[in-house]
């Protein structure tokens, strides 16, 4: 049985600014109290095109992680409840991002390529190095989440874009990623409003 992989706060070192039956978790712990010095409330996310998150839901270590691939199968993501959400390249070679630094600390303290992204409830998104494929489930295929569905399950919510490629952010912090090969951001990009989700198709995203 695989061991859940995840990345200690100490560990996110490179930010990018520089199945049956399976339980599905759809709540969150309380944020952090804002002070009323704080910055106006952030807009509501869109919540029209949220998937089934029990579709997406995998055993791992006797509770439930939610996988899912983009639709060309280059990525693979999942959300670890409460934890961090990430992705890593399918192939589990380095990303090939274009922008991405070259080297992070792994978890021995060596320079090697990062091969993954995440996003912690409370940290900065964060290029990582991470042994195995702790994105891809041990004993199930992951669901294609389709473009502009939204899987929004345990305080994190991802989505994909043609035009932007793959998102995700914590509910929590309101930080993120949105990457693709072209490039990355450190922030979350929402689905628009009125978006449709596009039936499968074949693309690089």
């Amino acid at each position: 049985m695989r061991t859940s992989t995840v990345i200690p706060a100490a560990l996110a070192l490179v930010a990018l600014a520089a199945c049956t039956g399976p339980a599905v978790v759809t709540t969150d712990d309380a944020g952090p109290a804002v002070s009323a010095s704080s910055t106006a409330t952030p807009p509501p996310l869109n919540s029209a095109n949220l998937v089934n998150a029990f579709h997406f839901g995998a055993p791992v270590d006797g509770f439930t992680q939610y996988f899912f691939t983009t639709p060309s199968g280059r990525w693979e993501c999942a959300v670890v409840p409460r934890v961090q959400a990430g992705c890593q390249a399918a192939d589990g070679a380095a990303l090939g991002i274009e922008g991405a630094p070259e080297t992070v600390t792994d978890t021995a303290g060596e320079q090697t390529a990062p091969n993954a992204i995440v996003i912690t409830r409370d940290g900065e998104p964060a290029f990582v190095a991470l042994e195995g494929a702790p994105f891809r489930p041990d004993s199930a295929t992951a669901g294609v989440l389709q473009f502009n569905q939204i899987l929004a399950v345990a305080g994190f919510r991802c989505n994909v874009q043609e035009a932007s490629g793959v998102s995700c952010v914590s509910e929590r912090s309101r930080r993120g990623f949105t990457f693709s090969a072209e490039g990355f951001a450190p922030q979350y990009t929402d689905v628009p409003a009125g978006a449709v989700v596009a039936p499968p198709t074949t693309t690089t995203r």
